[in-house]
This record gives C-alpha cells, structure tokens and sequence, in this order.
C-alpha cells in the first residue's frame, strides 16, 4: 500500500504498509513482516456549537394585517420580473387591451395590459421595482 522511512535514535528504518484491516496493519519494517494493532484516539471537531435562546415575538409581531378592500379590480404581476416602464398614471381613463406598464422578466420585456375597461385609482408599484408572480400592480376601478 504505502512505503514509509522512519529515523529513530539516528537508525534507519525502511516501513511498508501491505494490509489494514481494522485497527490491524500487516507492515514490514526492513525485511521483517508484523501484524501491528492500530490504536487511535477519537479527535473531538473544533467547530463551536451555537446555542440560542428561543425567538419571542413582541406584542403584534409577525401577524398579518389586513387592510380594507380597494373596491377595484387589482392587477397583478403574471410572472417574477422587474418594473421597466409605466404607461398610466392614476386618473387616466383605461381600456381592454391597454398596454398599463412594461416589465422585464427573463431578459424580455413583457407588456401588461388591461384586463377590463376603467380608471387607473392606484399604482403599487414604482419603475426599478422587482415584483414576485401574483403581487400587485395597480388597481383599476
């Protein structure tokens, strides 16, 4: 398997190791077999454990709040992407089939259109946003 040379007390020793078979190694030092019992010490990891307290939510912390309905027709984003351009702003009077903003999602640039005919009431979201699938981005009455 391996070959080795030790020097101990200035003596020279030529080690090669033929067979390890669990804690047995058949070695043979200049010329001479032997069948050595290998023992090892366990090493311990030097990684720390982390230890932390529980989490404790502050009164209030970590619930949804949900806010009244906007009454409208809430159009939301068909895929992830981000905000490249918007059309409208709120006031402006939209049809079916009107382009309402732009949005680059897979290194393409997507328009979104209008879904119903109406007024714009609110827009969500600003140019440079980045927007998951189904988040809202405007809010047509």
């Amino acid at each position: 398997m391996k070959n080795y040379s030790f020097t101990i007390k200035g003596q020279k020793y030529d080690v090669h190791i033929k067979d390890f078979e669990d804690n047995i190694a058949n070695i043979e030092v200049n010329g001479t077999s032997y069948d050595v019992e290998v023992i090892s010490e366990v090493k311990k990891t030097k990684t720390p454990t982390l230890v932390r307290k529980p989490v404790q939510n502050k009164p209030g912390e970590g619930t949804i709040k949900k806010s009244a309905g906007s009454g409208g027709y809430t159009l939301l984003a068909p895929l992830p992407g981000s905000i490249f351009k918007i059309e409208v702003k709120v006031g402006d009077t939209v049809t079916k089939g009107q382009t309402l903003l732009v949005m680059e999602a897979m290194k393409m640039e997507n328009n979104i259109q209008s879904e119903k005919d109406g007024v714009v009431k609110e827009i969500k979201v600003n140019i440079g946003d980045s927007v998951l699938q189904n988040d809202a981005l405007l809010v047509i009455e």
